[in-house]
C-alpha cells in the first residue's frame, strides 16, 4: 500500500477485524491515550504505558506478518504440486559402524 493512500473506516474495521491481536492491542492503545482508566496523571506514566503498547504492537505485527508469510509459502508450494508432505517417514537413519576392538 502506497504511503499516502489511506484506507477507509470500513476496510480498516475489516482488516483489523482479521487480526484480532491487533484490533485488541489497538484498542488498549488508544484506551491508554484517552486515560481510560484514570491512571495516567504524568506525562512520565503516560509516555511508559504507550510505549509498552506500542513494543507488543510491533511484537503482534510481526508475529501476523510470520503467520501470513508461512500461510502463503505453503499455499505456493502446495500449487507447485510434487511435494507429498503427508505420511511417515521410512528412513531408519544412518547405519553404525562396528568399533573395532
Amino acid at each position: 500500500m502506497a504511503a499516502n493512500k489511506s484506507l477507509s473506516d470500513e476496510e480498516l474495521v475489516r482488516r483489523l477485524g482479521a487480526h484480532p491481536q491487533l484490533r485488541n492491542r489497538m484498542e488498549s492503545l488508544l484506551l491508554a491515550v484517552e486515560d481510560e482508566a484514570g491512571d495516567l496523571r504524568e506525562a512520565d506514566a503516560a509516555e511508559l504505558r504507550l510505549i509498552e503498547e506500542i513494543r507488543r504492537m510491533g511484537q503482534e505485527a510481526l508475529q501476523a506478518w510470520a503467520s501470513g508469510q508461512v500461510e502463503k509459502t505453503s499455499q505456493e508450494i502446495g500449487q507447485e504440486g510434487g511435494v507429498w508432505s503427508e505420511g511417515k517417514k521410512n528412513c531408519t537413519g544412518i547405519r553404525r559402524l562396528a568399533r573395532s576392538p
